[in-house]
């Protein structure tokens, strides 16, 4: 079908973004003893890519459900912002809408947001398809990553750092493409004192409800900064 073939076209960069994010992810559970299914089953239910990598160790040490149920909130709090300009042609997508809602990841995100439709295609179908192939892609990832994890020989040590160094490079990115760096010397600020302060097994949540208060009041300076670059 057409939109089917226009989905693939338009998500292929996704694929492989995916593809070796959710092997990362995969093998970190079966690191963590857990099995295939169960991996597979957390990327299709859970679908949050940088959440899942957090995951991991978080319930590896023990972390509570509040903790896990906070951070996931913090973390993909972000989504909140982007459905707001879906929430009309979501809704009149009728029994797909609640799909919509839960696959609007970053990257299906800027895809809904910078495709050009061909003529006589169906819109919203385009876009249904378009949210699921990228879905399946990280379903896909995980599931290769569970299985390398479980019946390949190799070592393991270390494979935890990759969402150490996937953050890092989020933070990185953040940095270059934003002239304002308030954010990023806020978070900074804030976890380095709430580490000093509470220890390792206590600053993190803390150290993101500052953030967030921290940045609302400062959300009118950092616009007029980036407003004034674009100028």
């Amino acid at each position: 079908m057409k939109e089917f073939r226009f989905a693939i076209k338009n998500t292929i960069p996704i694929f492989f973004t995916y593809l070796f994010i959710g092997i990362a992810f995969g093998i970190l559970m079966s690191d963590a003893g857990y099995g295939v299914l169960l991996s597979t089953a957390s990327a299709f239910f859970i679908f949050a890519g940088s959440m899942q990598l957090v995951m991991v160790p978080m319930m590896t040490s023990g972390a509570s459900l509040f903790s896990l149920a906070l951070m996931s909130f913090f973390i993909n709090a972000r989504h909140i912002f982007y459905g707001i300009g879906f929430i009309e042609k979501f809704r009149r997508m009728g029994w797909r809408y609640p799909y919509m809602v839960l696959t609007l990841t970053d990257e299906t995100y800027s895809v809904l947001c910078s495709v050009r439709y061909d003529e006589g295609l169906d819109e919203d179908r385009a876009a249904f398809l378009i949210a699921i192939t990228d879905h399946l892609y990280w379903v896909f990832g995980c599931f290769i990553g569970a299985c390398a994890g479980r019946y390949l020989p190799f070592d393991m040590r270390g494979i935890e750092f990759s969402a150490t160094a996937f953050f890092l490079v989020v933070v990185i990115n953040q940095w270059r493409q934003y002239r304002s760096k308030l954010p990023f010397l806020t978070a900074a600020v804030c976890a380095l004192g709430f580490y000093l302060l509470l220890g390792k097994d206590y600053f993190l949540i803390p150290t993101l409800v500052t953030c967030l208060v921290a940045l609302v009041f400062l959300r009118k300076p950092i616009e007029q900064k980036e407003d004034h670059a674009d100028e």
